[in-house]
């Protein structure tokens, strides 16, 4: 087995273990690839998972089958995006498929709600820690505290579609960039 097969494998299975044991959506994944893709194998640096992350986010789809076909197809070509892809779905796929076949009323089981009660507090802090992580590695200025701070109330307390405020947010942040690059003489 060459080492991009043997990547691709490694992908799969590393993936399929993120999408075994996370709860709560594509989100609570991200400190999870983070450390598994950039701490664990060092497949990728800090500054590449985050680029990833923000593609992932910006592109149709969930965030965590994204970034998962984008760091597999980043570590070992078209077959690496499969897999990866593959591992990250497929745990979902095989639990739903087993609880709509076994279980019918799923949800009004007392206990099964105070579970996912307690599952959503810990999604809640794996949501946290994500966005802890991602500021903390993002360079920092007022020009990206004020569009954060435009795209949250935009989003939160008017009906604006959200590809549109990643899109203003693209824009405002290229021309940011082009103005300064202007100022700095580079452009």
């Amino acid at each position: 087995m060459d080492s991009k097969a043997k990547r691709a494998l490694q992908l799969f299975l590393t993936f399929f273990k993120i999408g075994a044991f996370t709860f709560g959506g594509g989100y609570a994944m991200i400190p999870l690839i983070q450390r598994e893709i950039v701490e664990k194998h060092g497949w990728m640096t800090d500054e590449d998972i985050l680029d990833i992350f923000a593609i992932a986010e910006s592109t149709p789809g969930p965030i965590a089958i994204n970034a998962a076909t984008f760091v597999g197809y980043r570590t070992a070509g078209f077959w690496g995006s499969a897999l990866a892809t593959t591992g990250v779905v497929l745990p979902s796929f095989v639990i739903i498929l087993l609880i709509s076949f076994l279980l019918t009323g799923f949800a009004e089981i007392p206990a099964v709600q105070y579970a996912f009660f307690g599952i959503r507090a810990g999604v809640m802090a794996l949501l946290i820690k994500a966005l802890w992580t991602m500021y903390k590695k993002n360079p920092k200025s007022y020009i990206g505290y004020g569009i954060m701070l435009a795209a949250f109330l935009v989003t939160a307390f008017m009906d604006v579609p959200v590809l549109l405020v990643i899109l203003g947010c693209a824009a405002v942040g290229l021309v940011s960039s082009l103005l300064v690059w202007r100022k700095e003489g580079k452009g």
